[in-house]
């Protein structure tokens, strides 16, 4: 009993550690990630939990950074990337899938995961395709890991090869899988890949709706449940508060900097939330089957990006 004491404070100083100036998001990342795969998470049941609504809390809080019609801009740019690379990705995960021997159903949450927004792709598919234990933490265990690795390398790359923050911010949203990863990497690399980054990823978000409608007509599924992810509606709303009352700039400011504690809170939560369990559970072919689909979009994605000059 004392060494969940012991654990539990350990993981306390983690949490006011990762909520003071100190902390960034990769930073809060490798915290998380280190005490999962040393001490464990003591409060392992209640972390899917805290850390949904830890994220959409902060993806709303971010809406306050951002005038409405800015977020319509961007949301029209990226919407003709959002359409082609989402069908493409699942086509061409489907065929690696295929390549590979993946199990039908664990290659079709990984490339839903890479497609739309990682983890919350995959919970909204899974039970359309009746999914079962296994294929969801095999999917979730491959994408989050990606995640982790995404979060570290992609603002080091997009520096290396001279992306201004609109262009990274674009490529961020296309290539990274989660929203928290993306809206993080985005962070470090400055405001503008920020502002371009959030409106497009949530974007992209919107389309678990009609994939997963869509899914659930070709497996026949008539009796499946969609979740509609609410929080960028907020979201939106937030921006248009900040259109109509410009006069709040000031509170605007402090609640944006309190939603990017809360991410940074979250990527903390995100690590913490890996285990051995799951590394082992995850296997070889599944994982060889995201990094492929992960390269070939983050390759293409910004190739094109890079053309079109963005």
């Amino acid at each position: 009993m004392s060494g969940l004491y012991v654990r539990r404070g350990i993981f306390l100083t983690a949490v006011l550690f990762c909520i003071s100036p100190w902390a960034s998001p990769p930073v809060a990342l490798a915290v998380g990630l280190g005490l999962a795969l040393t001490l464990g998470h003591p409060f392992k049941q209640h972390n899917s939990k805290v850390t949904k609504y830890l994220l959409q809390v902060s993806v709303v809080g971010l809406g306050f950074g951002m005038n409405f019609s800015q977020v319509v801009s961007t949301g029209k740019t990226g919407i003709m990337f959002t359409v082609v690379s989402i069908m493409g990705t699942l086509a061409v995960g489907y065929l690696i899938g295929r390549l590979l021997k993946v199990s039908k159903k664990t290659s079709y949450l990984v490339s839903a995961g890479t497609a739309i927004c990682g983890g919350s792709a995959i919970a909204a598919v899974a039970p359309v395709i009746d999914a079962d234990e296994k294929d969801v933490a095999i999917s979730l265990g491959t994408v989050f890991i990606l995640n982790s690795v995404a979060l570290f390398v992609f603002p080091v790359i997009g520096h290396v090869l001279g992306l201004t923050g609109e262009q990274f911010g674009m490529w961020s949203a296309i290539a990274i899988h989660d929203t928290s990863s993306v809206v993080g990497a985005a962070a470090q690399y400055g405001s503008d890949a920020l502002a371009i980054a959030t409106p497009v990823k949530l974007t992209r978000a919107l389309w678990i709706v009609p994939i997963a409608l869509l899914t659930a007509v070709v497996v026949r599924n008539k009796s499946a449940k969609i979740s509609f992810p609410y929080f960028i509606v907020l979201f939106v709303l937030a921006s248009v508060v900040v259109s109509v009352f410009p006069a709040g700039k000031t509170v605007y400011s402090g609640v944006v900097s309190v939603a990017k504690t809360g991410l940074t809170l979250t990527l903390f939560f995100i690590g913490a939330g890996l285990s051995r369990e799951i590394l082992k559970s995850v296997g070889l072919r599944p994982v060889v089957q995201g990094i492929a689909l992960w390269c070939i979009v983050s390759v293409v994605s910004f190739v094109v990006i890079r053309s079109l000059s963005l």
